[in-house]
């Protein structure tokens, strides 16, 4: 039977305007995992990455299982909220991870982002171009793109980054079910619109390869 993984990267503003939601998004984080959880056949076929941003971006969590999620700072780090660096770090971050899954044999379907902010990007006149980059329709593993607003965010500028779905909380829209209604939705579509397909003779993927480095 062939084996597909589904890449989930949830990309989270983590800048000082974001400390008073950083509760309800880790919150939140804990109740995508526990929906993935609850359905084993989905659980062994979803990974996911933590990504945080301000000035800059960098991983807090690698690629794995959803075994558990690293949670987001309890305070915000900068001032600065820079949109560019995190979408020209994820480009570069799913292009390894795709091809270190096909390494594996596996099918990988197109990668699911979720990009988390109160939509207040400090780098107004350049991240669009990082953001074009990273969803060229040349490149076969741009991710599908879910925006999910907290705060004062700016409907207008999410709505630019939710090429998939854009969520706002201020509508009463909880995190965790927009995360699990979201790959639920990808899962499906995807199968017919791979990134790459496993060759002839493919295996399993194993715990341990899913695991860091991927």
């Amino acid at each position: 039977m062939e084996s597909d993984v589904l890449p989930c990267y949830v990309v989270c503003d983590v800048s000082l305007s974001m400390t008073d939601h950083f509760g309800a998004l880790n919150a939140g984080l804990r109740e995508f995992r526990g929906g993935i959880h609850a359905d084993p056949s989905v659980a062994e076929r979803v990974l996911c990455c933590v990504v945080g941003f301000a000035e800059t971006a960098y991983e807090v969590q690698p690629l794995y299982l959803m075994d558990d999620l690293a949670p987001l700072p309890e305070r915000g780090e900068s001032a600065g909220t820079g949109f560019g660096p995190a979408f020209v770090f994820l480009r570069k971050a799913i292009a390894g991870d795709v091809r270190a899954l096909e390494a594996h044999r596996l099918r990988v379907h197109r990668p699911l982002m979720f990009f988390l902010s109160d939509g207040c990007a400090t780098d107004p006149m350049t991240w669009p171009a990082a953001f074009a980059a990273l969803t060229d329709p040349a490149w076969a593993s741009r991710p599908r793109v879910v925006a999910f607003g907290v705060g004062d965010a700016d409907e207008e500028t999410l709505g630019r980054i939710g090429t998939f779905r854009t969520f706002l909380a201020r509508d009463g829209v909880r995190l965790g079910p927009a995360l699990i209604a979201s790959v639920m939705r990808a899962l499906p579509r995807s199968v017919h619109d791979l990134s790459t397909s496993r060759p002839h003779g493919a295996r399993t993927m194993s715990r341990n390869e899913k695991g860091a480095g991927l």
